[in-house]
C-alpha cells in the first residue's frame, strides 16, 4: 500500500513531464508547418535547427511492411510504439495547426514587409548551417566536396525558372512525392519544389477548391514519396553520418539564394487572383535610398542569428530522448 499511495504522485510527475516534452515538439511541428508553405523555406530546416531531424526521419522510415503487419493484425499498441507515434502525432498536429493558422500570419507579414522577414530567415539558417556544422567533429577532404555538392545543387535548384507542365494523374502523383522530399531537406522548399514543377498553382486551388481527386492523387504521392526519401535518408546517416550532415548544411547555404532579402521581380504569375513574384534576381541593397530599412533588416538578420544560438543553448540543456 504504501508503494501504491506514493507511486501516484511519481507517475503524475512523469507524465506531466512527459506532456511538456511533447509540447515541446508540437512547437517544434508548428515551426514547420509555417515554414513548409512558403516557397523558399524548407520545414527540414526548422527540423535540423530544433534537434528532431534524426528521429523524424527514422520514425517516418518505420512505416514500413512490419507496420502493416501490425496493423492487419490488429496489435494496435505494437504499432503506435512501432512508429514512435507519440512523437509523430505532436511533429505533424503541430504542422497541421500551423498550416491553419501560422502560417497565414506569415504570408502576411511576407506580402507586408518582404525584406524584414527575409531577412530574419537569412539570419536564422545561416547561423542553423554553422551549428549543424558542429555535428561534424573532424571536418576531412570528402565532406568539404559533398558541402560545396549541396551549395551547388541548393543554388541551382532555386535559381532555375519554374515551368509549365501537364495535369496527368502521374505527373500530380509524381509533383506530390517530389515535393515532400523537399519538405525533409534542410535548405529546399516543398512548396518552391511545386513552384518549379508547375504544380503549386494547382495544389493551392487543390486545397481551396476542396477538389479530393487532386488531394487524393497529391496527398498519395507526398505519404509514398516521404516514407520511401525517409528510408533513403536514414540509411545515409547510419552510414555516411558526416558526408550526409556536410551535404544538408550545403543545401541549407545554397538556399540562402533563394532568401535574400533584396530581390528584383521579372516575371509575376497570379495565383488565386494575386499577382506573385515568378522569377526574381538578387541585388545588392541601396543603403542610402534604405535608410532605416536596411539598418532594420540587419537588425532582423541578428535577431535570427540569436535566436538560433539561443534555442541552441537552450536544447543542449535538455535530454535528446523523448
Amino acid at each position: 500500500m504504501f508503494y501504491q499511495k506514493n507511486s501516484i504522485p511519481e507517475n503524475f510527475s512523469k507524465l506531466k513531464h512527459r506532456l511538456k516534452e511533447y509540447l515541446f515538439i508540437a512547437l517544434r511541428g508548428m515551426g514547420m508547418g509555417a515554414a513548409d508553405v512558403i516557397p523558399g523555406v524548407s520545414g527540414g530546416t526548422i527540423a535540423f535547427i530544433t534537434g528532431i531531424y534524426e528521429e523524424l526521419v527514422n520514425s517516418i522510415k518505420s512505416v514500413n511492411i512490419e507496420a502493416l503487419k501490425l496493423l492487419v493484425s490488429g496489435r494496435w499498441k505494437s504499432l503506435w510504439k512501432h512508429v514512435n507515434g507519440n512523437f509523430l502525432l505532436a511533429v505533424f498536429g503541430g504542422v497541421f495547426i500551423s498550416v491553419l493558422s501560422l502560417a497565414k500570419i506569415l504570408e502576411h507579414l511576407l506580402e507586408n514587409h518582404p525584406i524584414l522577414i527575409w531577412s530574419f530567415f537569412f539570419g536564422l539558417i545561416l547561423a542553423s548551417a554553422y551549428v549543424v556544422s558542429r555535428k561534424i567533429k573532424k571536418w576531412e577532404y570528402a565532406y568539404v566536396v559533398a558541402l560545396v555538392s549541396g551549395i551547388g545543387i541548393a543554388f541551382y535548384i532555386t535559381s532555375v525558372t519554374p515551368t509549365t507542365t501537364t495535369d496527368a494523374s502521374w505527373f500530380v502523383v509524381l509533383s506530390g512525392g517530389l515535393a515532400s522530399c523537399a519538405m525533409i531537406l534542410p535548405g529546399i522548399s516543398g512548396s518552391f519544389i511545386l513552384l518549379l514543377l508547375g504544380k503549386y498553382e494547382f495544389a493551392l486551388q487543390a486545397v481551396n477548391e476542396r477538389l479530393i481527386l487532386d488531394l487524393i492523387l497529391l496527398g498519395s504521392g507526398a505519404v509514398v514519396g516521404l516514407i520511401l526519401f525517409s528510408n533513403l535518408l536514414s540509411w545515409l546517416l547510419k552510414n555516411f553520418h558526416d558526408a550526409t550532415i556536410a551535404v544538408l548544411v550545403g543545401f541549407m547555404l545554397g538556399s540562402l539564394n533563394k532568401i535574400w532579402p533584396w530581390k528584383e521581380t521579372l516575371k509575376t504569375i497570379v495565383v488565386d487572383g494575386e499577382v506573385k513574384p515568378l522569377i526574381e534576381k538578387n541585388i545588392l541593397p541601396a543603403v542610402g535610398d534604405s535608410g532605416d530599412l536596411f539598418w532594420m533588416a540587419l537588425l532582423m538578420a541578428a535577431i535570427g542569428i540569436g535566436l538560433i544560438l539561443l534555442l541552441e543553448l537552450i536544447l543542449a540543456k535538455r535530454p535528446t530522448k523523448h
